[in-house]
């Protein structure tokens, strides 16, 4: 008995093993899709115009700083937007990058507090100016309709970021901010697609002209008709 007992853990150990290994590889985005899209692109300036920096006027290293910047503010959002699936570790890849780039970090917001200060002015006006630049770039990285395609992109730049060497996570906002600003574009998945995505409803005019109480009038109903199918053409 104590045999076939000790056979029957071997065997469980066994297939536990291959069921790890089977599915730790397929990464975050098996959690959303059957086939994830393709948002992979060459490396970043910062200059880019899609990539929404709006630092005019920054030299290289402060770009530098922008991206680097960006790139930890989408990972805080991501911390407070994408724990639905806790395997994607946002929040706890977010708080491990904090501590082990912290001088990296403190470095990029030293640099992007004295472009403001520059250019804005000194004192109180850079401060502002500074404290508005950091309002509008977490308003750009919130997401509603692209969480998923969002969230999948930053649990992978996440894990990329807690390994990354310290004094190299301005190296991968170059490599992958590019991507996380991609992923903010609801696209879905590649293989089945999603109808929901692309759905648009197509209404009558609310306007008093057109109901008699709760009644839709004929013209306002022939009108909307007329324009409903059109747009299914």
């Amino acid at each position: 008995m104590r045999n076939i007992i000790k056979s029957t853990i071997k065997f469980g150990a066994a297939l536990a093993a291959i069921g790890m290994t089977a599915i730790l590889p397929m990464g975050a985005n098996a959690q959303f899709y059957y086939a994830a899209p393709d948002l992979s692109g060459p490396p970043v300036t910062g200059a880019e115009p899609q990539l929404q920096l709006n630092l005019p006027g920054a030299s290289a290293a402060e770009l530098r700083a922008g991206l680097l910047w960006h790139l930890r503010v989408a990972m805080n959002v991501a911390a407070l937007q994408c724990d639905f699936e806790p395997s994607l570790l946002t929040v706890s890849n977010y708080n491990a990058t904090l501590a082990h780039h912290e001088d990296e970090l403190s470095s990029a917001f030293n640099t992007l507090t004295a472009y403001f200060q520059r250019t804005a002015g000194r004192g109180r006006a850079g401060q502002r100016a500074l404290d508005q630049y950091n309002t509008k770039t977490y308003s750009s990285y919130s997401t509603v309709h692209a969480q998923r395609d969002f969230c999948a992109i930053m649990g992978s730049v996440g894990r990329d970021a807690i390994f990354a060497p310290r004094g190299a996570l301005g190296s991968l906002a170059q490599r992958r901010l590019g991507e996380v600003r991609k992923a903010l574009v609801p696209i879905g998945d590649q293989y089945f697609t999603d109808p929901a995505y692309n759905f648009r409803a197509t209404l009558p005019l609310f306007t008093k002209k057109c109901w008699k109480r709760d009644t839709l009038r004929d013209n306002c109903q022939e009108a909307w008709e007329k324009y409903a199918a059109k747009q299914g053409q």
